[in-house]
């Protein structure tokens, strides 16, 4: 019986992970064991990326060892807060080297900005942390570094005027090329259904590429996800969102699933699970009819549900609950601006003294 989505993505995640794993030192797994429960499998991937561009920095501007293998622990309590500066100052612009399509090697330019280096030096603190409370260093210098500060990013989402016009665009396709509405014809009962549950729910591309046929509820009108951490929770969507889905249920039923997604709700062409970079492109390829000014993905669908949602209840920790966000901070630095406009909206409903004759 194949595994469902989420714990199939998490094997296949943890395979890859033990393959990054055999660029770094040795002494890298006590780390990757010790964080296993606590962190998910695409975060220690990162990890592993983010580890083997600073040991890089060590063995070739530092000279520290003559193989990114020969790295022990130790080497680690040699290196000075200086030195760590220094690879955060490398990070902004460095090289990397790439296999080309013929097999050459290949140096690529990679330019970071802060938000890039910031995560870096997020993970450098995570895996000397682990190393210090283990006692395999004697210091952790990463403390002592300070995060580059970020500036605050613009939300960027639909308003309601523009959710209207996605989905017509995405029923009628009247604005696609020749070619895209070829596929259209075929895709588009597909292609509402899964716009609607999105921008309906709030729910992640992950979570609903991941959904099977059989975690739908018509009764309840309810579909059944696994939220980050594997929890499973049910999420509840409206008369409209029905209705594409009981379009699309009744044309799936028509459709020879390969081997191996039988139970996957939304399908490809290829009658295989969709995958998260298809529903990317898909959401691209409308959304750019109707906002081309605005860099709309599927988490950007995500964030109009919850601006709509917000707007029309008022309730952050609804909102927070809903769109799965274990703190409410993280719903209300993303939604500050309306709770600001929220504020200042009833500026003028508590009266200190009434009018005369009022």
């Amino acid at each position: 019986m194949p595994l469902q989505y989420h714990l199939e993505l998490d094997k296949q995640n943890t395979l890859k992970l033990r393959q990054l794993q055999k660029d770094l030192p040795a002494f890298c797994a006590s780390f990757f064991r010790g964080i296993d429960q606590v962190t998910s499998s695409r975060t220690k991937i990162a990890y592993a990326y983010d580890l083997k561009v600073f040991f890089q920095f060590l063995l070739e501007e530092k000279k520290l060892r003559s193989d990114i293998y020969d790295f022990e622990a130790r080497d680690l309590d040699r290196l000075s807060l200086v030195d760590l500066e220094e690879y955060m100052e490398f990070l902004k612009y460095r090289t990397k080297k790439k296999t080309g399509k013929e097999g050459q090697i290949e140096e690529v330019e990679v330019l970071n900005h802060n938000k890039s280096i910031k995560r870096k030096i997020s993970s450098l603190k995570s895996f000397f942390g682990y190393l210090y409370k283990t006692e395999q260093i004697k210091e952790n210098k990463t403390a002592l570094l300070s995060l580059p500060k970020l500036s605050q990013e613009e939300i960027v989402r639909m308003d309601q005027g523009e959710v209207a016009q996605f989905l017509d665009q995405v029923e009628s396709g009247e604005d696609l090329s020749k070619k895209e509405k070829l596929y259209h014809e075929k895709n588009q009962v597909r292609d509402l259904a899964m716009m609607q549950l999105m921008l309906g729910t709030g729910i992640r591309v992950s979570e609903c590429v991941g959904l099977n046929c059989s975690d739908v509820d018509f009764q309840n009108n309810a579909i059944r996800i696994h939220r980050k951490g594997g929890k499973e929770v049910s999420i509840y969507f409206s008369d409209e969102v029905e209705q594409g889905l009981r379009a699309y249920m009744e044309e799936r039923k028509s459709k020879i699933p390969a081997a191996g997604h039988e139970n996957a709700l939304f399908l490809s062409l290829q009658n295989k699970r969709m995958s998260v970079r298809t529903v990317e492109l898909m959401v691209k390829k409308y959304a750019q009819k109707v906002t081309p000014l605005k860099h709309i993905t599927p988490h950007k669908l995500r964030s109009s549900y919850g601006t709509n949602l917000y707007q029309e209840t008022g309730d952050i920790y609804l909102v927070a609950d809903v769109l799965g966000h274990s703190d409410v901070n993280t719903t209300k630095k993303h939604y500050a601006a309306l709770e600001e406009e929220r504020r200042r909206s009833v500026r003028n409903l508590v009266r200190l003294r009434k009018e005369e004759g009022e």
